[in-house]
């Protein structure tokens, strides 16, 4: 395996994504990379499909806020430097591309359910990143508690 210098852990923030903190400081450790974290915020629009009679600037606003705290929260209890925290808003698998090639990164780390079909292997978001990613990409499955 190659020695990582620059590490993209994209989270989803959910509970599961404790699961990926042990995971990304070891690979970070291990090859002295430098430690970069994201979350990705779908716009409300696209969950609505643009087609919402109201202004959702400010809900928009707020998701970004919590999601600022969130981040930051985590990263906090992470025992390794963080290089960056990064909230944006667009499509997952898109910003996630676009932020690995902004900061150079030669790894992503994305958790993966596995649940359906190809997601058996990796999960829709995990199988998206892997497929658009201009370096490696590591799938962590994760488990829910059921």
């Amino acid at each position: 395996m190659s020695t990582y210098k620059k590490i993209l852990l994209a989270l989803d923030l959910s509970e599961e994504s404790d699961q990926l903190k042990a995971k990304a400081y070891q690979v970070a450790k291990s090859s002295g990379a430098s430690l970069s974290v994201m979350h990705v915020i779908e716009p409300l629009s696209f969950a609505y499909g643009g087609d919402v009679p109201m202004d959702l600037t400010s809900i928009q606003e707020q998701l970004d806020q919590h999601a600022k705290q969130r981040l930051k929260a985590y990263c906090d209890s992470v025992d390794y430097p963080i290089e960056s925290q990064l909230v944006v808003t667009g499509h997952t698998e898109t910003e996630i591309h676009r932020v690995a090639d902004e900061i150079e990164a030669d790894l992503i780390i994305v958790g993966s359910h596995g649940r359906h079909g190809l997601a058996l292997l990796l999960g829709s978001t995990a199988n998206g990143v892997l497929h658009g990613a201009n370096c490696d990409v590591l799938a962590v499955r994760v488990h829910t508690e059921e």
